[in-house]
C-alpha cells in the first residue's frame, strides 16, 4: 500500500501541532512562560501549515470521496461533518487563544486555553481517524479538485 503524500504530510502537521499543544500546556504548568510561548507558536505554525498543504490540495488535486463499503458511508459522512465542526471551532478558538496570549490578557487567556486544548486534541483524533477510513482502512475513492468541478473540466 502506498499512502498519498499530501494527506500523509497534512496528518502529520496536525499530529504535530496537537503534541506541541499538549507540551505547553504542561509547560505553562511548571510556570516555564518563555517555552510555553515558544512552543504554542510552533503549534500554531505546525497547525497553519497542515492548513496550508489542505487547502492547497483541496483547491489543486481535490478531496477524496470514502471509498469503504456503501453501508458504511452515512456513519463516515456523519463523523466527518463531526471532525469538521470541531476542527472549524478549535481554529477559532486557537486564534482567540493566541491574540489573547499575544496582547497579555491572561486572565481570559488562561479561561479559554484548556478549552481549546481540549478541542485541539479531539480535532487531531478525529482527523488521524479520517485519514486512516480514506487511505488505510479503505481504499479512497475518487477525487475531484474544486477547479474542476466549479469550471466542469
Amino acid at each position: 500500500m502506498t499512502l498519498p503524500l499530501l494527506p500523509t504530510l497534512s496528518t502529520f502537521f496536525i499530529v504535530t501541532s496537537a503534541v506541541l499543544v499538549a507540551i505547553g500546556w504542561a509547560l505553562v504548568r511548571k510556570r516555564k512562560i518563555e517555552a510555553h510561548k515558544k512552543t504554542m507558536f510552533a503549534a500554531a505554525v505546525a497547525a497553519l501549515t497542515f492548513f496550508i498543504i489542505y487547502m492547497s490540495r483541496t483547491i489543486f488535486a481535490g478531496n477524496t470521496a470514502f471509498g469503504g463499503p456503501d453501508e458504511m458511508k452515512i456513519y463516515y459522512t456523519v463523523f466527518l461533518v463531526f471532525h469538521i465542526i470541531l476542527a472549524t471551532t478549535g481554529a477559532v478558538f486557537g486564534l482567540v487563544t493566541i491574540w489573547l496570549g499575544y496582547k497579555n490578557r491572561i486572565k481570559k487567556h488562561r479561561k479559554i486555553g484548556p478549552v481549546t486544548s481540549v478541542i485541539w486534541f479531539a480535532t487531531a483524533i478525529t482527523g488521524v481517524m479520517v485519514y486512516l477510513l480514506l487511505y488505510v482502512l479503505y481504499e479512497g475513492g475518487e477525487t475531484t479538485s474544486v477547479i474542476k468541478a466549479i469550471l466542469g473540466t
